[in-house]
């Protein structure tokens, strides 16, 4: 029997979003439009990473700082391959059952931080479920991966919330990343429909452990607006995320992907964001990025810089 693979209809990127009803796609303001990437720097970034066979989570995500990052040799590395088992409402990554975990992809990860010259990297993953660490142990290899092939790059992680994976964030933070960070994304009351596989007070606990066993490492934490939270809300997990110690906060526009994704409720403008930016600080974060571009990863070396500056001026 002759098997023959159709190349022009592959499957969905989101069979799990297939049957929600349609969203419109707002027109973006002026100031959310970026420039398309066309730089010699970009396209050498793009060559070490497929060079090493590596995933990075501005592809998959579809950041629109790519360009901008890439041009300046700034990749978010995402391990554990391009396939989520989780099926968030926001995110345009795969979903799906993913395959077994790459043994060279630590070292991988290791030799391509060298090569691009990172002063400061950030390693984020997809969810893994079906892993009975959640990926905590490759996360550590990786650590350990950077460190022996570029020992001074400091490394700032983005982790799932490893639900129900007892012992997962011990072992992530015995490797000792300088920052530990797990986005919130969203308020409490968005959760189930938002990011229904995860649980508000678990991943807070998550930020909360990170500090109890690393007291001197940062933690961070992200959300996006535009979800139809309300800025009391914020300000409510705001409080909550000082209340676990977290070090730094970034707050981001949410940018619907597809039609099918979580619809975008409104654009909140520049001064909103410098509002809640002056809020944050106001409640005592040590580094707040708040801007309709931010992403977790957007600037993060610069922004280490500044966080480690901020903790000596307070010292």
């Amino acid at each position: 029997m002759t098997v023959v693979i159709d190349r022009t209809n592959p499957p969905p990127r989101h069979p799990e979003k297939a049957h929600r009803p349609d969203s419109a796609i707002l027109r973006k303001p002026d100031w959310i439009r970026v420039r398309a990437p066309v730089s010699k720097e970009y396209a050498a970034t793009k060559a070490i990473v497929r060079e090493h066979n590596l995933h990075t989570v501005c592809e998959e995500a579809a950041c629109p700082n790519i360009g901008e990052c890439w041009s300046q040799r700034h990749a978010t590395m995402m391990i554990m391959g391009d396939t989520c088992t989780r099926a968030c409402a926001f995110c345009n990554v795969k979903t799906g059952l993913p395959g077994a975990l790459d043994p060279q992809e630590p070292e991988n990860v290791g030799r391509a931080v060298a090569r691009l010259g990172l002063k400061h990297v950030v390693i984020t993953s997809v969810d893994r479920d079906d892993l009975a660490d959640g990926g905590a142990e490759h996360f550590a290899a990786v650590i350990r991966a950077i460190r022996a092939n570029s020992p001074g790059t400091t490394i700032e992680i983005l982790t799932p919330d490893f639900l129900r994976k007892d012992g997962a964030i011990e072992v992530v933070m015995a490797a000792r990343p300088d920052v530990f960070n797990h986005n919130l994304e969203t308020v409490p009351r968005l959760y189930l429909s938002i990011r229904p596989g995860a649980r508000y007070f678990a991943s807070l606990r998550l930020l909360q452990q990170a500090k109890e066993l690393a007291p001197d490492g940062f933690t961070k934490s992200g959300l996006m607006v535009g979800l139809g939270e309300s800025r009391e809300e914020i300000m409510q997990v705001m409080d909550d995320l000082r209340a676990a110690g977290v070090d730094f906060l970034t707050i981001g526009q949410y940018l619907q992907p597809t039609k099918k994704h979580a619809a975008l409720q409104r654009f909140w403008t520049p001064d909103e964001f410098k509002a809640l930016e002056a809020t944050a600080r106001a409640k005592g974060f040590a580094m707040v990025s708040a801007s309709p571009l931010t992403r977790s990863s957007y600037h993060a070396d610069s922004d280490f810089a500044a966080l480690q500056a901020a903790r000596l001026t307070r010292s």
